[in-house]
Order: C-alpha cells, then sequence, then structure tokens
C-alpha cells in the first residue's frame, strides 16, 4: 500500500479570504526529461463533470499531457492516467462521483501502473478529502482548482517517489495564463474572462470551492479570441461565475460591457455569455447586446426563487420585482430576446407561498427554457446551517409541478419556430442518431436535421417542421 503524503489541506475561512494583489503570471510549459520518457507514447483519460469552468480546467489539463506527446482516449481500459474532474454544486453530482471513481478500483488492481487523479471543486472540501484518503485508496493525486499551474510538478513527484500525493490550496490569488490547451470542440468554445465569485450566495459553494473572484487582463482575453478566430471558430462564449462583474477588481473605468463590445468587434460570428447576476446588469450591458447583431440575443439569468424573502434569504441582493423589472427593460430594448434561468426548489424553510410566488414569476416571465433543481445542502454554506421544516417529499412533489409550469411555455415557444428559417451552427452528429445533424439556432435552441455532413462547423439554413419541448426537427435550407 501506497504511503500518503499530504503538502496541503482545503480550508473554508481560508478560501473566504480575498488577496490584496493579484497578479498575473504567464506560464509556458518547462520541458522535463523525466516527464517526457515517462509519459511518452502513453494514454490519458479525462472525465469532466460539471459546468464550462471545469470544462476549460480539463482543456489545460490535457494541453499539459499533450505537450508530452500522450494522446487521449475514452477507454478507461486502454488509459495510463485517468483524471475525474469533479463538482460541487449538488449532492447527486458528488454522489456520482464517487460511485465512477469506486468503479476503477478494479482497474486498478488489474493495472498497478494505471495512476489516477481527482482534482476540480469536490477536493476543496475537507469532509471530501478525508473520504478520499481513507475510503478510495486506488487514488495516487488529488489536487484543487488553483493546484493546476502545477499539476505536472504533483504528477513527477507522484510518480517518482510511489505515494498518494495530496495538495489542495485554498486560497486563490494569482490569475496564471497557461500556454496549453487541447480544446475538444473545433468550432465553439468557452473564453474565461475571470474566476470565483464573490457574491456568497447562501447555498452556494462556488466562492469556497473557486475562490474570491479575479477578472483576467482585457488585453488576454481579446487575444486568446483572436487567436480562436484564427483557427476557424465560429462561436465564442465569455465564461465566468458572474460575468456581469468583470473587470470591478482591476479597472476603473473598463467594465463587461466595454470587454463585451470589444470582443464583438473582432468579428467572431456568434458571441454569448454566461452567467450573468440579476444585480449586475446595467444599461451600458444591454445597449451593447442590441447594439451588435453578432452578440447573440439570449441570455442566461438565473433567479433561483420567486419569492422575495427567499432570495433575501439566499443573499441574492434583488426582490422579485426587481427581477421582473430588470426582463421588462431587457424585453423593450432587445429584440427577439430568449431568456432562461435557474430555479431552486426547497431552499430551507420555504412556503407553499414563497412557493406560489415562483410559480407566479414563471407565469410572468415565460421563459424559453430553465434549469430546476431541488435544494441540496453544502457543507459549509450559511444555508447548511439553517433547521430546514420542509419534508424532501414536499420538495420533489413542488419540483415536479415547476416542471410542468415551466414546460408549458417551453412548449408553447417551440411550437412558434415551426416554418421558420433558423441559422444553425451545426456541431456534429445526433447523439441519438447517427444519420442526423445538430445544432443551435442563434437563441440556443437545439436543432436536429438531415443534412450533408460536410457542413459541420458552419452556419447554414435549417427549416424547422416540427417542434418538442426540448428540441425542434428541421430540413436544410437549399442556399
Amino acid at each position: 500500500m501506497k504511503k500518503t503524503k499530504i503538502i496541503s489541506l482545503p480550508d473554508l475561512n481560508e478560501a473566504r479570504a480575498k488577496k490584496d494583489k493579484i497578479n498575473y503570471i504567464h506560464q509556458d510549459i518547462v520541458y522535463d526529461e523525466f516527464l517526457a520518457n515517462f509519459l511518452n507514447g502513453k494514454k490519458y483519460l479525462i472525465k469532466t463533470h460539471g459546468c464550462q469552468a471545469n470544462q476549460r480546467d480539463s482543456e489545460t489539463l490535457a494541453g499539459m499531457l499533450d505537450f508530452y506527446k500522450m494522446t487521449s482516449t475514452d477507454d478507461p481500459h486502454d488509459a495510463d492516467i485517468i483524471i475525474i474532474n469533479t463538482c460541487a454544486v449538488r449532492e447527486n453530482a458528488e454522489d456520482k462521483v464517487f460511485g465512477e471513481i469506486g468503479n476503477l478500483k478494479a482497474l486498478k488492481e488489474a493495472n498497478k501502473d494505471l495512476i489516477i487523479c481527482v482534482c476540480g471543486c469536490m477536493v476543496l472540501q475537507s469532509h471530501i478529502i478525508s473520504k478520499l484518503i481513507d475510503t478510495y485508496k486506488q487514488v495516487d493525486l488529488i489536487f484543487g482548482t488553483h493546484n493546476i499551474p502545477e499539476f505536472l510538478n504533483l504528477l513527477k513527484q507522484a510518480i517518482i517517489e510511489n505515494i498518494r500525493l495530496v495538495n489542495v490550496i485554498s486560497s486563490a490569488g494569482d490569475v496564471f495564463e497557461i500556454n496549453a490547451d487541447d480544446r475538444k470542440d473545433s468550432y465553439k468554445a468557452f473564453v474565461n474572462i475571470s474566476y470565483g465569485c464573490d457574491k456568497f450566495c447562501a447555498y452556494c459553494i462556488v466562492p469556497y470551492t473557486r475562490g474570491r473572484e479575479r477578472s483576467r487582463l482585457k488585453e488576454d482575453i481579446l487575444n486568446e479570441v483572436n487567436c480562436l478566430i484564427k483557427k476557424g471558430y465560429k462561436e465564442i462564449t465569455l465564461l465566468g461565475q458572474n460575468v456581469n462583474s468583470y473587470g470591478k477588481d482591476l479597472y476603473k473605468d473598463y467594465d463587461f460591457s466595454n470587454l463585451l463590445e470589444d470582443v464583438a468587434k473582432t468579428g467572431i460570428e456568434r458571441l454569448r455569455f454566461i452567467t450573468s447576476h440579476p444585480w449586475d446588469f446595467n444599461d451600458k450591458m444591454i445597449d451593447v447586446i442590441s447594439k451588435y447583431d453578432n452578440i447573440m440575443k439570449y441570455i442566461h439569468l438565473p433567479v433561483q426563487s420567486g419569492s422575495t424573502r427567499i432570495l433575501k434569504l439566499m443573499n441574492r441582493r434583488y426582490t422579485k420585482q426587481d427581477y421582473l423589472n430588470l426582463v421588462d427593460k431587457l424585453r423593450s430594448k432587445i429584440k427577439n430576446l430568449s431568456l432562461s434561468t435557474d430555479i431552486i426548489v426547497g431552499f430551507p424553510n420555504e412556503t407553499e407561498e414563497d412557493f406560489q410566488e415562483t410559480l407566479d414569476l414563471v407565469d410572468k416571465v415565460k421563459y424559453d427554457s430553465a434549469f430546476t433543481f431541488i435544494y441540496s445542502k453544502r457543507v459549509g454554506t450559511p444555508a447548511a446551517k439553517i433547521n430546514d421544516t420542509v419534508s424532501d417529499k414536499e420538495k420533489s412533489e413542488r419540483f415536479l409541478r415547476l416542471v410542468k409550469k415551466l414546460e408549458e411555455y417551453i412548449s408553447k415557444k417551440a411550437e412558434t419556430y415551426v416554418g421558420t428559417i433558423q441559422k444553425v451552427l451545426v456541431d456534429g452528429f445526433s447523439k441519438k442518431n447517427k444519420n442526423i445533424l445538430s445544432g443551435y439556432t442563434e437563441d440556443n435552441k437545439l436543432v436536429n436535421f438531415k443534412g450533408d455532413p460536410s457542413k459541420i462547423g458552419k452556419i447554414i439554413k435549417v427549416k424547422i417542421i416540427e417542434s418538442h419541448t426540448y428540441s425542434l426537427i428541421g430540413e436544410e435550407v437549399d442556399e
């Protein structure tokens, strides 16, 4: 049995701390002869759970391994290194990860040389680390989101010393521009504009796992965008836990509306952004979105609850009426706006009256799409300390009622597409049918259609002939 060596363990109090000065570090991979000899020709598998930020982290890790001429594989039996990049937003996501790691035990027993790594947001929680160390002996390397710049050094140390290595830094300080990534999509790309979050919503673990908010330099963002355009990318999504607050920690006279406009001016064919916090959505942003045709008129605007009482307990910083006023302003200034949202059902002590307020908000907004969740207790967050009197059965029942209400409006909106011609960026083949192509409209509706595979990666016109609640059926239009 390998010895476990602990360099650093997570600390939620340390994670809350904001660094006085952020250093911006451009990091190239330094050639290491040992790693070159050890990794060359071997295969890796990276399994990513969670949000787009995790996806970008996985692309960076893949780029680091690609540097040493490793190749990726989807078959765990074929891999020499397996990295599980985890999500901590909900308990069921964590349960899924533990099940996945458990399934790797047999692989490790059959192949003693297999290296298993666990990273991402889950490991920024001390109780998760304890469980991994005590129960999942097959894991060789555990590192946090802030340890990614030193991943290769940690991997080398674990191999040379033949140990189980744990290094999880809680305090997010510097911003690293790492000259390595392996993007899995050749036409659409996520571009980080900031890391972490300063909002501290009562239910959310992200400020503890991703750290306090740090904006990237505008020059680095624009350089990345222009490089992607030169490589032929058609669509870019600007990414942050709260994109609207970009630049507040960095500039006096340059904010997200300025960045959004500068990126639009690069000429990228499609520009999106996620995620927006309603509290930071200002008029300048709305004007920029309305002004540029290449900024997609699709906005993801999480509300979380329609009850002002619950919103206050959640520390969301706006009321139900504030949110509705913002929606009215957006729709009055942005033509053909498509709105999606996040809603949490069953926040501690949510009453039936609170829940009815959420249903009322859905009736008023009539969302185009939505992500719905039953509240998941996150250890270390303020909401986890609340003594909850609402039963799981009641929460599940409310969840089903909410989904039914949302689907009424989503289905009606989908029906309005029938007979229209939509511009679709063709992603590739449908996951369910390899004879069918799929892609997304400008307002982010999934379209499946029969078409020419040579159109993959291009923006084409598709006539919608049939609607379903969560997708559309179309046929390619001859240009």
